[in-house]
């Protein structure tokens, strides 16, 4: 209660900006009332707002509904980045908001593919999920290489060097996609990352206008 105030400024400054991240991270409770200790409760966390004042803000919720980001994106306008999680779709189409994606939970499902892959003797082949890291992993150095350049030239950059590479990503999770087994963890990585294909590009670009660092 005796920060209260201040928590509703910094959700103001938060909501002012044009840029905020979001994500939902499971936690246990053990005395709450009305649940059990074994039960999901949810810590959800905002990150963004104007660029020379961004804030962190954490929120607890036993709920992990969409209710819960239309509650705390509230008045909120501009682009939102996310995982896949679907309880997230109803404030952006609410509130018109540009959604775009992570490339890091996207490289997470793969690297949980690749550690849970059978270990391959030397001189095999490797698997197609650290083929897929690899191919990330150029997204990662271009980003390296241009971190310190103003914006409008991380935007030129990007649409010239991560271009060929998502392109090539994107051929090659197609042509893969049907020869993995369905049940695999590749399978899904390949399938999430396909699912947020729309939203890679815009975010390069939304962030590099706004001068945020991806």
């Amino acid at each position: 209660d005796v920060f209260k105030p201040l928590i509703n400024l910094l959700r103001e400054q938060q909501l002012d900006g044009d840029y905020l991240q979001a994500d939902e991270t499971r936690l246990q409770v053990l005395k709450e009332t009305g649940k059990a200790a074994q039960s999901d409760k949810w810590m959800w966390v905002i990150r963004g707002g104007p660029p020379d004042q961004p804030v962190v803000l954490y929120h607890y919720d036993p709920s992990r509904s969409e209710e819960v980001p239309l509650r705390l994106l509230d008045g909120f306008e501009g682009v939102l980045q996310t995982d896949g999680y679907a309880g997230y779709n109803r404030v952006c189409r609410e509130n018109g908001l540009t959604r775009i994606g992570c490339w890091d939970h996207a490289r997470r499902k793969f690297v949980e593919a690749s550690k849970a892959a059978p270990v391959k003797k030397k001189g095999t082949k490797v698997s197609k999920a650290d083929v897929a890291i690899g191919k990330i992993r150029k997204l990662y150095a271009i980003e390296k290489r241009i971190e310190k350049l103003p914006p409008e030239e991380k935007t030129r950059q990007r649409q010239q060097l991560a271009q060929p590479v998502l392109d090539d990503l994107k051929a090659w999770l197609e042509k893969n996609s049907t020869r993995v087994p369905r049940d695999s963890l590749t399978y899904k990585a390949i399938q999430y990352t396909l699912n947020q294909w729309e939203l890679p590009l815009p975010a390069m670009e939304s962030e590099a206008k706004a001068g945020r660092p991806q």
